[in-house]
């Protein structure tokens, strides 16, 4: 049945393309953009072609980062429009037009200080571009992620799902590398649990998800790469922006924004302060099916944090093609964590044998830091002809401890005092070089290498009160290291013609794995290179219609959490520990798409299949109605799916953007004499519709579903949510008053059922509804930011 549905999808293909093929565009107008005054180029201008007897837009495009652009269009009678925020609006109407080309060359842009509210409002949509190796979700103003995180804004780009505890997800598989900048950073590592959150949704320039990424990428990550790309201020002289937020649940935060721009110096800066709780309610059911009892816990936490967080960095321009950049954040929070659990204990007669209240207190400080230093030398040959270095350090610490107390409120006495504490410190460094150097316009070699060190202390232990002193418990207390340092170096070749493009590219990465386990001085040692090679090809069939295919090959190395064979008892009935014999995962990953861009019409549709060998999966064992999670290497998994994403704009005050991903896979292995054979499917899609109403107000609202899909051992249910944002405009639109409610029908959960032949286990998890109101205000030539500190939900 598979089968027929892909062979009937690329015959659809086919025949597209053909019927496309007559609708060809003849006139390439390209040039670039300037500040008059600093004759630096200028990212993101938006370039118009407009109708020269309607004056209707035709078709348009953003400048790219060194401010060139290029367009295609069938229409000769056009003039042209260029404008960005703080620059008045310049029209080219002379335009010569020579063998199928119009050459604008170098446009100056003027100072302009008023800002213009047509050009906000252009500059606010989100867009997505496809290039030959990635696609780029360029972040707007996207209403419902107003007043949120880096989590909220992940949960709004196609193809990339969030979970409520924070879980990234990539066309439906976890098996995903997150990158600030491009680099690997301890914001978005495992053990840093929720610090990803730290980065508001205002900091975000753009999100750029790689499914199929060449080996100039990191290998790291099955399903793909996504590169959070962390805005910084360009624009001469003073700019900043103010901004005020408060919500329900408690997310109150006050932020700053400074830049300043001379001739030499580029001086950015943010600040920000707040607090937030983060409620929770979640059950669970641990069912023996021998003896047939059962321990049924319902819980309510609550997740207080203050939070501040400091940035500051500069830009110094040696001269007019090599640029310094040294950069730093901290930020500090200090955690508070109360919960409270009802357990019930059940006999074979579903009779309540006894019950009592789990009680936590739990309180951390979590200081984090990272700095950065990059030299970036543009040659004068050719505007892509680049040497860039980085170097950069990052820091994640958490002092945490926690009491958890029993109290029996009927039957038989299970009264007992916990205690545990946690000093975990991480520290990662990364060195990158690139270099790509232009050959004869149509070839381009790039080559480069990082190494990538990452060190890990955690001392975690477990005491029960006995006799009124507290006793260390060896069997659950324990000192773990982890030490991993990655050598990679790659080179890539690229042709990149007038319809055909092909990019081969290889990449040698070597990993030394070092983890000790220091009470019972166990050691788990890895060393090896692997090779990873990738193919990316891409043909215009018409200027609004193009294919491309890839092939790479990655890798996913055992996370530190899946590693580390601590014990998590914060529910001492269902308990998750770690495997220090875990290998990595390796992944075969194949994809076809196609796109298609008209006027008010996008969209992109793509075939993709995944062969992965020794998939982790946790899997649970079951004594005494404790459940016990731990991660395993469990054969292998076929995955193919087809996606397709669109974008419709009907009208000037109406837009409308979907996805879908389905998804088809086969499992297969074993541990010791069980199997884990089996196949399934799942998919997710998204609508968001955005409108625009009288009097600068905007109003936006996203639907979210997850069908229900199986694991190894678990069915996780399906999920069905929606979120809404609404913004209004002041003081010339410098000024933004915006609300957003996420999970507005309080539908999103975490639900997972496990039944096995002899113990059934039941959780449930949820967030609630999220309202956040803010106001902010943009000053000098900078607009609202609507900075915010409200983490994922």
């Amino acid at each position: 049945m598979m089968r027929l549905r892909f062979t009937i999808l690329f015959i659809s293909l086919i025949s597209i393309a053909t019927a496309l093929q007559a609708q060809t565009k003849n006139i390439t107008v390209k040039g670039k953009v300037i500040d008059g005054k600093s004759e630096q180029p200028v990212e993101f201008a938006t370039v118009v072609l407009k109708d020269k007897n309607t004056e209707k837009n035709i078709t348009g495009k953003t400048t790219a980062a060194d401010g060139t652009f290029e367009i295609k269009t069938d229409v000769s009678d056009f003039y042209v429009e260029v404008s960005f925020i703080g620059f008045e609006t310049k029209a080219i109407k002379d335009i010569s037009i020579a063998n199928g080309m119009a050459n604008l060359g170098t446009i100056a842009m003027g100072e302009n200080e008023e800002v213009l509210e047509e050009l906000l409002i252009v500059g606010e949509r989100s867009t997505t571009e496809f290039e030959l190796d990635k696609k780029v979700f360029n972040v707007g103003k996207d209403l419902s992620s107003a007043g949120g995180s880096a989590f909220d804004v992940l949960n709004n780009v196609p193809s990339v799902n969030v979970n409520i505890e924070g879980e990234i997800s990539l066309r439906g598989s976890t098996g995903v590398e997150i990158l600030i900048n491009g680099k690997p950073s301890v914001l978005t590592s495992e053990s840093g649990s929720n610090a990803l959150g730290t980065i508001t949704a205002d900091m975000i320039e753009k999100i750029e998800v790689i499914t199929n990424p060449s080996a100039k990428y990191n290998a790291e990550g099955t399903s793909g790469i996504i590169n959070i790309v962390i805005k910084k201020e360009e624009r001469k002289g003073t700019n900043g922006s103010v901004s005020i937020n408060t919500g329900v649940p408690h997310n109150h935060s006050l932020g700053l924004s400074l830049n300043h721009r001379t001739e030499k110096f580029n001086l950015f800066s943010q600040v920000g302060a707040g607090y937030r709780n983060m409620p929770n309610e979640s059950r669970n059911i641990n069912t023996d099916l021998g003896s047939n009892t059962s321990v049924i816990s319902n819980g309510e936490e609550d997740k207080y944090e203050q939070f501040y967080n400091f940035s500051l960095g500069t830009d110094y321009y040696i001269n007019p093609t090599n640029v310094l950049t040294l950069s730093g954040n901290f930020a500090y929070e200090i955690e508070d964590q109360p919960s409270t659990s009802y357990f019930s204990s059940l006999d074979e007669n579903n009779e309540v044998v006894s019950e009592w209240n789990r009680d936590q207190a739990t309180s951390a400080t979590n200081p984090k830091w990272q700095y950065e230093l990059q030299y970036k030398s543009d040659f004068k040959d050719d505007e892509d002809h680049v040497l860039l270095f980085s170097a950069t350090g990052s820091h994640f610490g958490k002092d945490q401890s926690s009491e958890y107390t029993n109290v029996t409120t009927y039957g038989e006495n299970v009264d007992s005092n916990q205690q545990t504490d946690t000093d975990f410190k991480e520290t990662e460094y990364t060195f990158k070089l690139d270099y790509t150097k232009p050959f004869l316009d149509k070839f381009t070699l790039e080559t480069g290498g990082q190494y990538n060190i990452n060190d890990v202390g955690n001392d975690y232990s477990v005491s029960n009160l006995e006799d009124g002193t507290w006793v260390v418990d060896p069997d659950l207390s324990n000192v773990f290291e982890y030490h991993q340092n990655v050598l990679a170096l790659y080179g890539t070749g690229a042709y990149e013609g007038d319809k055909w493009g092909l990019k081969l590219g290889l990449r040698v990465e070597t990993t030394d794995l070092n983890t000790v386990l220091k009470n019972t001085g166990e050691e788990n040692n890895q060393n090896y290179t692997n090779l990873f090679p990738s193919v990316h090809t891409s043909y215009k069939l018409t200027n609004n219609f193009s294919v491309q295919a890839g092939f790479s090959k990655r890798i996913l190395r055992p996370r530190l959490w899946n590693l580390n064979p601590f014990f998590n008892i914060s529910n001492n009935y269902s308990i998750r520990t770690g495997n220090p014999d875990l290998r990595p995962e390796y992944t075969d990953s194949y994809e076809l798409a196609a796109m298609y861009i008209v006027d008010k019409i996008s969209w992109n549709v793509g075939v993709y299949h995944r062969y992965t060998t020794d998939v982790v999966e946790r899997i649970s064992t079951f004594e005494d109605n404790v459940n016990i999670s731990k991660p395993y290497n469990i054969g292998t998994n076929r995955a193919t799916g087809v996606e397709l994403n669109g974008k419709y704009l009907p009208a000037n005050w109406l837009s409308i953007t979907g996805e879908i991903n389905y998804n088809y896979y086969i499992r297969e292995g074993s541990l010791e004499t069980t199997s884990f054979d089996f196949d399934a499917d799942q998919w997710t899609s998204k609508v968001t519709t955005k409108f625009k109403f009288p009097l600068d107000i905007d109003f936006e609202v996203t639907g979210h579903y997850q069908s229900e899909y199986q694991t190894v051992q678990s069915i996780i249910s399906n999920n069905l949510f929606a979120d809404m944002g609404v913004r209004k405009k002041i003081l010339k639109g410098r000024g933004v008053i915006n609300m957003s409610v996420r999970d507005i029908f309080a539908s999103r959960r975490m639900e997972t059922i496990t039944n096995q032949s002899d113990f059934y286990l039941y959780s449930y998890g949820k967030r609630g509804r999220f309202v956040t109101l803010g106001f902010s205000f943009g000053f000098g030539k900078g607009e609202a930011m609507e900075f915010s500190g409200q983490k994922m939900h």
